[in-house]
């Protein structure tokens, strides 16, 4: 891409970029490994122990994409065992601030949430 040329993102067309991004981030387990993230450091296990329910495949899938989009740092030690860990990259950092926000807002929200969804499953019951 030369100086002249400008990236346009626009989530909606289904062709661009941000849409992976988007739901790499806010995916089940994005947004659970983002979040945990934000407690510091962790080895894989560790993070997967964090992650409750979360399998060693979903969870290592998860993780390359965030690491691909920039989210998210792995350092891979060059020790026997191997030594590897994740950290949330700057970007990583500012993305899960939003995140934080979100999910305590749905936290906080809760109880309102449970009375809507009793209200639905007993006009649809």
């Amino acid at each position: 891409m030369d100086a002249h040329q400008q990236l346009i993102a626009d989530v909606f067309d289904r062709a661009c970029p941000s849409r992976d991004a988007l739901e790499h981030v806010t995916g089940r387990w994005g947004i659970l490994a983002m979040m945990a993230l934000t407690e510091g450091t962790f080895r894989f296990n560790a993070l997967r122990r964090r992650v409750d329910g979360i399998s060693e495949k979903m969870l290592s899938q998860t993780l390359q994409a965030l690491e691909r989009d920039g989210f998210v740092h792995r350092e891979a030690q060059p020790v026997i065992p191997p030594k590897v860990e994740y950290s949330l990259t700057p970007l990583g950092e500012q993305t899960a601030e939003k995140l934080v926000a979100l999910v305590l807002f749905v936290e906080e929200r809760l109880p309102e949430i449970m009375v809507a969804r009793q209200a639905h499953d007993k006009a649809k019951g």
